[in-house]
């Protein structure tokens, strides 16, 4: 079968927020008569993943078994899908070498979005080797030439930032938000855009810069004033401001 589902069906059915409301419509959809047979297993993938964002990881695992055996396509999501679900509970040593055959099989197939889907989750699973993977991914994405693909740069720009972060890096992680922000601006969602300049606020607080970061949090506020994590950021920008000595 040459069909397959189209990603911005999946962007679409997907809400990230409300798992339990994903997963319903993955299974209403998947359930459509009139679908080609690996669609209805493709979004099924989908399913599994919602359920592992509830949690309910035996159930998700199940589902994806009942999958198999899967070729081209579906084996890539099914394998990206099963080391997504040991990455949530806690297993990441057991999700790399999923990634790894996910990311080989969507080479062999030439599927640049879903290569960079699997080198980005290795950089998440595989922290010692993060930027490593995160280069991987950044070379798949020079063939890329639709913008959907292509957005994956801010994603991979941000995450890197933030695995700098927790290695106390601060200073290079601010050039990864400043260039995942000027991907956002080319490329981007308007949600990707607001993170990625939070994210680049949160990075110049945190480096003493707290004029600049006030700036944009503000300017944020005014988007999104009651968002938790502009408004946290506006008491520390506050308290920090108080600290100081006239």
């Amino acid at each position: 079968m040459d069909e397959r589902l189209d990603q911005s069906e999946l962007d679409a059915l997907w809400n990230f927020d409300d798992p339990i409301a994903s997963a319903e419509r993955f299974a209403q959809a998947a359930a459509e008569s009139d679908r080609a047979e690996l669609v209805r297993a493709e979004l099924e993938t989908q399913r599994a993943r919602a359920l592992g964002l509830q949690q309910r990881f035996d159930e998700a695992d199940a589902l994806l078994d009942s999958l198999e055996p899967a070729l081209g396509v579906l084996a890539v999501r099914i394998s990206l899908e099963r080391g997504r679900l040991r990455t949530s509970s806690g297993r990441k040593e057991e999700a790399i070498p999923l990634f790894e055959e996910a990311l080989s099989r969507a080479r062999r197939d030439g599927d640049v979005f879903l290569a960079v889907d699997a080198a980005h989750m290795l950089a998440i699973a595989d922290h010692t080797r993060s930027a490593h993977w995160t280069a991987e991914a950044l070379t798949e994405l020079q063939a890329a030439t639709d913008v959907r693909t292509r957005r994956w740069a801010v994603t991979l720009h941000n995450n890197r930032g933030l695995a700098l972060l927790d290695d106390g890096h601060p200073s290079a992680a601010l050039e990864e938000f400043a260039t995942a922000f000027s991907a956002a601006r080319e490329v981007g969602t308007d949600t990707q855009l607001f993170w990625a300049e939070w994210a680049l606020a949160h990075c110049l607080r945190l480096l003493g810069r707290t004029d600049e970061a006030l700036a944009i949090q503000q300017r944020l506020s005014a988007e999104r004033p009651e968002d938790p994590d502009v408004v946290a950021e506006l008491a520390a920008l506050t308290d920090a401001a108080r600290t100081i000595e006239p």
